[in-house]
Protein backbone atom coordinates (compact mmCIF):
# COMPACT_ATOMS: atom_id res chain seq x y z
CA UNK A 1 0.00 0.00 0.00
CA UNK A 2 1.41 3.27 -0.91
CA UNK A 3 0.14 6.83 0.49
CA UNK A 4 0.79 9.58 -1.90
CA UNK A 5 -0.15 12.91 -1.13
CA UNK A 6 -1.24 16.25 -3.45
CA UNK A 7 -0.04 19.46 -1.93
CA UNK A 8 0.45 23.09 -3.81
CA UNK A 9 0.35 25.72 -1.01
CA UNK A 10 -1.28 28.22 -3.63
CA UNK A 11 -5.49 27.66 -3.56
CA UNK A 12 -7.68 27.13 -6.37
CA UNK A 13 -5.03 25.47 -8.81
CA UNK A 14 -8.01 22.71 -9.17
CA UNK A 15 -5.79 19.98 -6.51
CA UNK A 16 -9.39 18.78 -4.80
CA UNK A 17 -10.87 18.29 -8.34
CA UNK A 18 -7.61 16.30 -8.96
CA UNK A 19 -8.33 14.28 -6.31
CA UNK A 20 -11.17 13.50 -6.85
CA UNK A 21 -10.75 12.24 -10.29
CA UNK A 22 -7.82 9.99 -9.56
CA UNK A 23 -9.73 8.49 -7.09
CA UNK A 24 -12.37 7.54 -9.65
CA UNK A 25 -9.87 6.77 -11.83
CA UNK A 26 -7.82 3.94 -9.51
CA UNK A 27 -10.49 2.25 -8.55
CA UNK A 28 -12.17 1.94 -11.90
CA UNK A 29 -8.79 0.42 -12.76
CA UNK A 30 -8.91 -2.04 -10.23
CA UNK A 31 -7.30 -0.27 -7.15
CA UNK A 32 -8.64 -0.79 -4.07
CA UNK A 33 -8.64 3.64 -3.11
CA UNK A 34 -8.84 5.00 0.50
CA UNK A 35 -9.26 9.16 0.17
CA UNK A 36 -8.51 11.08 3.13
CA UNK A 37 -9.60 14.44 3.07
CA UNK A 38 -7.43 16.03 5.73
CA UNK A 39 -8.42 19.77 4.34
CA UNK A 40 -10.20 21.90 7.06
CA UNK A 41 -12.45 22.71 4.01
CA UNK A 42 -13.59 19.63 3.37
CA UNK A 43 -14.75 20.24 -0.41
CA UNK A 44 -13.62 16.97 -1.15
CA UNK A 45 -15.76 15.41 0.99
CA UNK A 46 -18.60 17.61 -0.19
CA UNK A 47 -17.43 16.64 -3.81
CA UNK A 48 -17.86 13.24 -2.99
CA UNK A 49 -21.23 13.18 -0.84
CA UNK A 50 -24.65 15.15 -1.24
CA UNK A 51 -25.75 17.73 1.27
CA UNK A 52 -28.42 15.24 3.11
CA UNK A 53 -25.18 12.80 3.74
CA UNK A 54 -23.25 15.81 4.84
CA UNK A 55 -25.93 16.75 7.33
CA UNK A 56 -25.48 13.44 8.92
CA UNK A 57 -22.06 13.33 9.24
CA UNK A 58 -21.65 16.62 10.12
CA UNK A 59 -23.38 16.87 13.58
CA UNK A 60 -23.50 20.20 16.10
CA UNK A 61 -23.84 17.82 18.83
CA UNK A 62 -20.59 16.18 18.89
CA UNK A 63 -17.73 14.83 16.50
CA UNK A 64 -20.21 13.68 13.98
CA UNK A 65 -19.07 10.68 11.73
CA UNK A 66 -15.82 12.17 10.05
CA UNK A 67 -12.58 12.04 10.93
CA UNK A 68 -12.69 13.80 14.21
CA UNK A 69 -14.71 11.22 15.76
CA UNK A 70 -11.40 9.44 15.54
CA UNK A 71 -9.71 12.64 16.77
CA UNK A 72 -11.82 13.77 19.57
CA UNK A 73 -10.12 12.05 22.74
CA UNK A 74 -6.58 13.13 21.15
CA UNK A 75 -8.28 16.87 20.89
CA UNK A 76 -9.96 16.40 24.50
CA UNK A 77 -7.08 14.96 25.81
CA UNK A 78 -9.03 11.46 27.16
CA UNK A 79 -7.48 8.99 25.13
CA UNK A 80 -6.23 7.95 21.96
CA UNK A 81 -7.20 7.70 18.28
CA UNK A 82 -10.66 6.47 18.07
CA UNK A 83 -11.93 4.00 15.28
CA UNK A 84 -12.65 6.13 12.25
CA UNK A 85 -16.25 6.57 10.63
CA UNK A 86 -15.62 6.02 6.74
CA UNK A 87 -18.14 6.07 3.59
CA UNK A 88 -18.08 3.60 0.76
CA UNK A 89 -18.73 5.25 -2.50
CA UNK A 90 -18.25 2.02 -4.01
CA UNK A 91 -16.87 -1.61 -3.61
CA UNK A 92 -12.90 -0.36 -4.35
CA UNK A 93 -13.97 2.99 -2.94
CA UNK A 94 -13.67 4.50 0.35
CA UNK A 95 -13.46 7.79 1.93
CA UNK A 96 -11.89 9.37 5.30
CA UNK A 97 -14.68 12.40 5.59
CA UNK A 98 -13.03 15.39 6.22
CA UNK A 99 -14.84 18.08 8.69
CA UNK A 100 -14.69 22.24 8.84
CA UNK A 101 -13.75 21.42 12.73
CA UNK A 102 -10.20 19.82 11.43
CA UNK A 103 -8.80 23.42 12.12
CA UNK A 104 -9.07 22.75 15.81
CA UNK A 105 -6.44 20.05 15.61
CA UNK A 106 -4.15 22.70 14.70
CA UNK A 107 -3.00 24.09 18.11
CA UNK A 108 -2.49 20.09 19.47
CA UNK A 109 -0.39 19.45 16.27
CA UNK A 110 1.82 22.89 16.81
CA UNK A 111 2.18 21.99 20.59
CA UNK A 112 2.62 18.15 19.84
CA UNK A 113 5.68 18.71 17.75
CA UNK A 114 8.31 20.51 20.35
CA UNK A 115 7.06 18.11 22.76
CA UNK A 116 7.97 14.95 20.67
CA UNK A 117 11.89 16.45 20.56
CA UNK A 118 10.99 16.12 24.59
CA UNK A 119 10.40 12.43 24.04
CA UNK A 120 6.79 12.99 25.09
CA UNK A 121 4.78 10.11 24.26
CA UNK A 122 1.41 11.72 23.94
CA UNK A 123 2.82 14.38 21.62
CA UNK A 124 3.70 11.29 18.97
CA UNK A 125 0.48 9.89 19.33
CA UNK A 126 -1.19 13.33 18.50
CA UNK A 127 1.70 13.98 15.38
CA UNK A 128 1.41 10.58 14.04
CA UNK A 129 -3.03 10.81 14.74
CA UNK A 130 -2.98 11.13 10.91
CA UNK A 131 -0.50 8.43 10.04
CA UNK A 132 -2.52 6.12 12.37
CA UNK A 133 -6.04 6.34 11.25
CA UNK A 134 -5.28 6.35 7.32
CA UNK A 135 -3.18 3.08 8.33
CA UNK A 136 -5.78 1.48 10.10
CA UNK A 137 -8.75 2.49 6.98
CA UNK A 138 -6.43 0.77 4.68
CA UNK A 139 -5.10 -2.08 6.01
CA UNK A 140 -9.08 -2.94 7.19
CA UNK A 141 -9.70 -2.43 3.35
CA UNK A 142 -6.80 -4.16 2.00
CA UNK A 143 -6.19 -0.82 -0.26
CA UNK A 144 -3.44 -0.75 -2.80
CA UNK A 145 -3.09 2.53 -2.93
CA UNK A 146 -4.03 5.94 -0.50
CA UNK A 147 -5.08 9.70 -1.74
CA UNK A 148 -4.09 12.62 0.36
CA UNK A 149 -5.99 16.03 -0.39
CA UNK A 150 -4.58 18.73 1.96
CA UNK A 151 -5.42 22.34 2.50
CA UNK A 152 -3.27 25.26 0.44
CA UNK A 153 -0.93 26.06 3.18
CA UNK A 154 2.31 25.51 5.42
CA UNK A 155 0.77 24.77 8.67
CA UNK A 156 0.87 22.06 11.61
CA UNK A 157 -2.39 20.39 9.80
CA UNK A 158 -0.40 19.54 6.60
CA UNK A 159 2.81 18.91 8.17
CA UNK A 160 1.44 16.10 10.09
CA UNK A 161 -0.02 15.02 6.89
CA UNK A 162 2.85 15.23 4.81
CA UNK A 163 5.02 13.25 6.80
CA UNK A 164 2.63 10.02 6.63
CA UNK A 165 2.88 10.33 2.88
CA UNK A 166 5.18 8.05 0.35
CA UNK A 167 5.00 10.48 -2.20
CA UNK A 168 3.68 13.78 -3.41
CA UNK A 169 2.34 15.41 -6.11
CA UNK A 170 2.29 19.14 -6.94
CA UNK A 171 -0.43 20.29 -8.79
CA UNK A 172 -0.01 23.97 -10.56
CA UNK A 173 -1.43 26.18 -12.73
CA UNK A 174 0.75 27.88 -15.69
CA UNK A 175 1.13 31.00 -13.58
CA UNK A 176 3.17 32.97 -11.78
CA UNK A 177 1.93 31.97 -8.40
CA UNK A 178 2.71 28.51 -8.94
CA UNK A 179 6.11 29.25 -9.28
CA UNK A 180 6.35 30.99 -6.17
CA UNK A 181 4.49 28.49 -4.67
CA UNK A 182 7.43 25.68 -5.71
CA UNK A 183 10.15 28.44 -4.12
CA UNK A 184 8.32 28.15 -1.17
CA UNK A 185 7.13 24.51 -0.87
CA UNK A 186 10.59 22.80 -1.55
CA UNK A 187 12.39 24.19 1.33
CA UNK A 188 9.64 23.84 3.61
CA UNK A 189 9.24 20.06 2.82
CA UNK A 190 12.83 19.51 3.30
CA UNK A 191 12.95 21.21 6.56
CA UNK A 192 9.92 18.93 7.67
CA UNK A 193 11.37 15.79 7.03
CA UNK A 194 14.62 16.76 8.49
CA UNK A 195 12.96 18.11 12.09
CA UNK A 196 10.95 14.64 11.73
CA UNK A 197 13.69 12.40 11.43
CA UNK A 198 15.31 14.09 14.75
CA UNK A 199 12.06 13.82 16.40
CA UNK A 200 11.83 9.82 15.56
CA UNK A 201 15.20 9.46 18.15
CA UNK A 202 13.45 10.71 20.49
CA UNK A 203 10.19 8.26 20.45
CA UNK A 204 9.64 6.43 24.22
CA UNK A 205 7.69 3.83 22.67
CA UNK A 206 8.74 1.05 21.03
CA UNK A 207 4.90 -0.29 20.23
CA UNK A 208 4.16 2.82 18.25
CA UNK A 209 3.92 2.93 14.97
CA UNK A 210 5.39 5.65 13.25
CA UNK A 211 5.39 7.43 9.73
CA UNK A 212 9.03 7.33 8.18
CA UNK A 213 8.83 10.73 6.96
CA UNK A 214 10.50 9.52 3.71
CA UNK A 215 8.89 11.36 0.97
CA UNK A 216 9.47 10.63 -2.86
CA UNK A 217 8.92 13.72 -5.40
CA UNK A 218 6.95 12.10 -8.50
CA UNK A 219 6.50 15.40 -10.17
CA UNK A 220 3.45 18.05 -11.21
CA UNK A 221 0.58 17.95 -12.85
CA UNK A 222 -0.06 21.06 -14.53
CA UNK A 223 -4.17 22.02 -14.61
CA UNK A 224 -6.10 24.36 -16.61
CA UNK A 225 -9.30 23.59 -15.11
CA UNK A 226 -9.84 27.35 -14.11
CA UNK A 227 -9.06 28.74 -17.52
CA UNK A 228 -11.70 29.55 -19.63
CA UNK A 229 -10.32 31.29 -22.92
CA UNK A 230 -8.24 29.44 -25.39
CA UNK A 231 -6.07 32.64 -25.47
CA UNK A 232 -5.55 32.90 -21.50
CA UNK A 233 -4.30 28.60 -21.88
CA UNK A 234 -2.02 29.93 -24.62
CA UNK A 235 -0.32 33.02 -23.52
CA UNK A 236 -0.23 31.53 -19.92
CA UNK A 237 1.62 28.67 -21.04
CA UNK A 238 3.65 30.45 -22.95
CA UNK A 239 4.64 32.53 -20.46
CA UNK A 240 4.95 30.59 -17.12
CA UNK A 241 4.56 26.72 -18.01
CA UNK A 242 8.16 26.74 -19.70
CA UNK A 243 9.89 28.04 -16.22
CA UNK A 244 8.51 25.08 -13.98
CA UNK A 245 10.57 22.25 -15.20
CA UNK A 246 14.09 24.67 -13.83
CA UNK A 247 11.80 25.75 -10.80
CA UNK A 248 10.89 22.64 -10.28
CA UNK A 249 14.01 20.92 -10.51
CA UNK A 250 16.29 23.63 -8.43
CA UNK A 251 13.33 24.02 -4.92
CA UNK A 252 11.56 20.69 -5.02
CA UNK A 253 14.85 18.19 -5.92
CA UNK A 254 17.81 20.64 -5.38
CA UNK A 255 19.39 20.09 -8.50
CA UNK A 256 20.46 23.85 -9.56
CA UNK A 257 21.09 24.61 -12.96
CA UNK A 258 19.35 21.43 -14.46
CA UNK A 259 18.97 22.35 -17.83
CA UNK A 260 15.16 20.74 -18.92
CA UNK A 261 11.75 21.36 -20.45
CA UNK A 262 8.65 19.08 -20.78
CA UNK A 263 9.58 17.42 -23.88
CA UNK A 264 12.39 15.75 -22.49
CA UNK A 265 11.76 11.96 -21.75
CA UNK A 266 12.47 12.11 -18.43
CA UNK A 267 10.37 15.17 -17.53
CA UNK A 268 9.26 15.85 -14.31
CA UNK A 269 6.22 16.77 -15.58
CA UNK A 270 3.64 14.09 -15.00
CA UNK A 271 0.59 15.57 -17.44
CA UNK A 272 -0.84 18.92 -18.45
CA UNK A 273 -5.11 18.37 -18.26
CA UNK A 274 -7.49 20.41 -19.93
CA UNK A 275 -10.11 22.54 -18.77
CA UNK A 276 -12.50 20.15 -20.49
CA UNK A 277 -14.62 23.22 -21.30
CA UNK A 278 -17.59 23.35 -19.21
CA UNK A 279 -17.74 19.49 -18.06
CA UNK A 280 -16.07 20.62 -14.46
CA UNK A 281 -19.23 22.31 -12.90
CA UNK A 282 -21.64 19.60 -14.90
CA UNK A 283 -19.67 16.54 -13.14
CA UNK A 284 -20.04 18.57 -9.83
CA UNK A 285 -23.82 18.90 -10.61
CA UNK A 286 -24.41 15.40 -11.25
CA UNK A 287 -21.79 14.53 -8.64
CA UNK A 288 -19.55 12.33 -10.56
CA UNK A 289 -16.23 12.34 -12.50
CA UNK A 290 -16.25 14.05 -15.66
CA UNK A 291 -15.29 10.69 -17.55
CA UNK A 292 -18.59 8.83 -16.28
CA UNK A 293 -21.17 11.82 -17.59
CA UNK A 294 -23.94 10.98 -19.77
CA UNK A 295 -25.97 12.46 -22.45
CA UNK A 296 -28.96 12.43 -19.39
CA UNK A 297 -26.40 14.65 -17.24
CA UNK A 298 -25.83 17.23 -20.34
CA UNK A 299 -22.60 15.87 -22.11
CA UNK A 300 -24.40 16.21 -25.82
CA UNK A 301 -22.62 16.95 -29.36
CA UNK A 302 -18.93 18.29 -28.65
CA UNK A 303 -19.17 17.46 -24.52
CA UNK A 304 -19.53 14.08 -25.33
CA UNK A 305 -16.22 13.45 -27.13
CA UNK A 306 -14.50 15.89 -24.43
CA UNK A 307 -15.94 12.90 -21.83
CA UNK A 308 -14.09 10.42 -23.84
CA UNK A 309 -11.16 12.49 -24.17
CA UNK A 310 -11.44 13.55 -20.25
CA UNK A 311 -11.07 9.42 -19.49
CA UNK A 312 -8.28 8.51 -21.48
CA UNK A 313 -6.25 11.92 -20.05
CA UNK A 314 -7.19 10.47 -16.78
CA UNK A 315 -6.46 7.08 -17.41
CA UNK A 316 -2.90 8.01 -18.64
CA UNK A 317 -2.11 10.60 -15.55
CA UNK A 318 -3.35 7.41 -13.14
CA UNK A 319 -1.05 4.93 -14.89
CA UNK A 320 1.91 7.17 -14.92
CA UNK A 321 1.73 7.94 -11.28
CA UNK A 322 1.89 4.15 -10.52
CA UNK A 323 4.56 3.76 -12.68
CA UNK A 324 6.78 6.54 -11.16
CA UNK A 325 5.72 5.28 -7.95
CA UNK A 326 7.62 2.02 -8.65
CA UNK A 327 10.60 3.84 -10.00
CA UNK A 328 11.27 7.18 -8.73
CA UNK A 329 14.32 7.98 -7.33
CA UNK A 330 13.94 11.66 -6.35
CA UNK A 331 13.53 11.53 -2.80
CA UNK A 332 13.02 15.27 -1.30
Amino acid sequence: MKTIAFFNNKGGVGKTTLVYHLAWMFSRMGKRVVVADLDPQANLTSMFLPEDKLEEIWTESGPGLSIMRALAPIIKGTGDIATTPIQQIRSTLWLIPGDLGLAQFEAELSEAWGKCLDGKEPAFRTTSAFYRIIQNVANAGKADVVLLDVGPNLGAINRAALICADAIVLPLAPDLFSLQGLRNLGPTLKRWRQEWKTRLAHNPADDLKLPSGDLKALGYVILQFGLRDANTVVKAYDRWAKRIPETYAEYILGQKGLQQNDDDPQSHRIAMLKHYRSLVPMAMEARKPIFDLKAADGALGAHSYAVQDAYADFKTLASNILERLNMSDDWL
